[in-house]
């Protein structure tokens, strides 16, 4: 099956794929990507293999602004994409269709459009599903179903699929190709099927933080004296907050975890609690000031990834390309939870709506 992927970033539906294909339930091949961050794609080329005839979209506001290029493009089955989300996020500006980021989704109908392929699977955040009273969502599904697409939506949590991160997403799916009446789109069931499955695969999947986090990492990575009080702190009298470290289900990941240093939005862990794999948790008999004194350390960017479904080496093999860990973060923040992408694409294959 062929496929195109845009806003690629790291890569996590060419992943999915990748693992699909070697676990010989489906053969999938890449016919192109569109990626406008110069740094995630140095991470995605460090890590797939991109051949000759690949079409590099680049930036796809000015690859869809001549219909040339989107007729150029070879046949596909499948476009997949994680369309922008700050401008649907609830930590966003909310801003929708109005700011240009929330124009993507209309870059995509330009390929459909023309191109036709049979699937489409998107992601968003969550709150897309709401935004605007719930306009939004009812704009896209119209625009779709406008050019002949069937189009089915749930919400998905990563810790459904076996990568222990909450982090709630919409998944979009639509199709030309004819389904059955009792066709069900449902995040449960697909969990529910790819429970069956999850262990006879080549992916990565954890139960909880402590199959993630590793023993021996950088220096770089512990908190200063002068941080800890900070990110600990419960708010302000206008701001309150849990600031709670040492959760073994992780909070999502976000673009900005890097430099955000709050432990009611971020993901930090005690020294104790990784080297007990959890036993320890001095959450349990210590005050915030005792717990500030403690060694607290970040994630690494191996870690995050991890946390995404994809192996430690694909941080590595993008840290080795010139990467910078800032980055690193903001991949991983922004992309696509490999497991989930993988159990969606089974559930299809498996209910024979994919083939």
């Amino acid at each position: 099956m062929r496929h195109l992927e845009l806003f690629a970033g790291i890569g996590g539906f060419r992943r999915a794929m990748d693992v699909l294909t070697n676990d010989h339930i489906l053969d999938f091949h890449c016919v192109g990507y569109s990626e406008i961050d110069s740094k995630a794609e140095t991470t995605y080329r460090a890590n797939y293999t991109i051949d000759a005839d690949e079409i590099v979209m680049g930036d796809i506001v000015s690859f869809t602004s001549n219909k040339k290029n989107i007729k150029s493009l070879p046949k596909f089955d499948l476009l997949t994409g994680g369309f922008p989300c700050q401008t649907f996020s609830m930590m966003g500006k909310q801003s929708g269709f109005e700011e240009d980021r929330g124009q993507m989704f209309f870059r995509i109908i330009d390929i459909l459009t023309i191109k036709k392929p049979k699937y489409v699977l998107l992601e968003n955040v969550k709150n897309l599903r709401n935004h605007d009273k719930g306009r939004t969502f009812a704009r896209i599904k119209s625009e779709l179903e406008a050019i002949g697409y069937r189009v089915y939506a749930d919400i998905f949590n990563t810790a459904d699929f076996h990568l222990p991160q909450t982090r709630n997403r919409v998944l979009i799916f639509a199709t030309t190709v004819k389904t059955p009446k009792d066709f069900d789109f449902s995040s449960k069931l697909i969990a529910k099927e790819f429970d069956k499955k999850y262990r006879e695969t080549s992916l990565e999947f954890f139960e909880t933080i402590t199959d993630v986090l590793m023993q021996d990492v950088d220096s770089k990575y512990y908190l200063s004296e002068r941080i800890k009080p900070t990110l600990l702190s419960d708010g302000s009298s206008n701001f309150k907050s849990r600031s709670d470290i040492n959760m073994k289900i992780a909070r999502p990941l976000t673009a900005t975890m890097h430099k955000m240093h709050r432990a009611c939005q971020d993901n930090y862990y005690s020294q104790d609690f990784i080297e007990s794999y959890g036993k320890i948790n001095p959450v349990d008999t210590m005050t915030k000031e005792e717990l500030a004194k403690l060694p607290i350390r970040k994630l690494t960017p191996e870690e995050a990834f991890m946390l995404q479904g994809f192996p430690a080496g694909f941080a590595r093999k993008g840290r080795t390309s010139g990467v910078a860990d800032g980055s690193l973060y903001k991949q991983a923040g922004n992309a696509v939870s490999v497991n989930t992408i993988y159990a969606v694409l089974y559930y299809l294959i498996k209910c024979k709506i994919i083939k």
